[in-house]
């Protein structure tokens, strides 16, 4: 069974910095694309960014050129670095595991990704 758990949310000012961490366990970590998501109060839960074992990634376009996503596979660990933060960029933040081993395409519908963490909280104060 797949355990995500995020780390690194909290309060920010607008124009700060962040790095959201996520340890995964549970399956080969090396062999699955991993994703970011969020979800704001009374909004559904959106795409943010998401990196194959390959190493190629995909960014939603409002965060593009702001929140680089990384892995690190010796360590079972996704990183989200998000900078230039913006009020709008308040939400809880979800890890999460695409459900297909050996994936090439990254897919930003919540329904390929079967295994979730708990969510951290950030927030942008203007």
């Amino acid at each position: 069974q797949v355990q995500l758990v995020e780390s690194g949310g909290g309060l920010v000012q607008a124009g700060g910095s962040l790095r959201l961490s996520c340890a995964a366990s549970g399956r080969t970590f090396s062999d699955y694309i991993m994703g970011w998501f969020r979800q704001a109060p009374g909004k559904e839960r959106e795409f943010v960014a998401a990196i194959t074992w390959r190493d190629s990634k995909t960014y939603a376009d409002s965060v593009k050129g702001r929140f680089p996503i990384s892995r690190d596979n010796a360590k079972n660990m996704v990183y989200l670095q998000m900078n230039s933060l913006k009020p709008d960029d308040t939400a809880v933040y979800y890890c999460a595991e695409d459900r297909r081993r050996w994936a090439v395409n990254i897919v930003t519908t919540m329904e390929e990704y079967d295994s979730w963490g708990q969510g951290t909280q950030v927030t942008v104060s203007s």
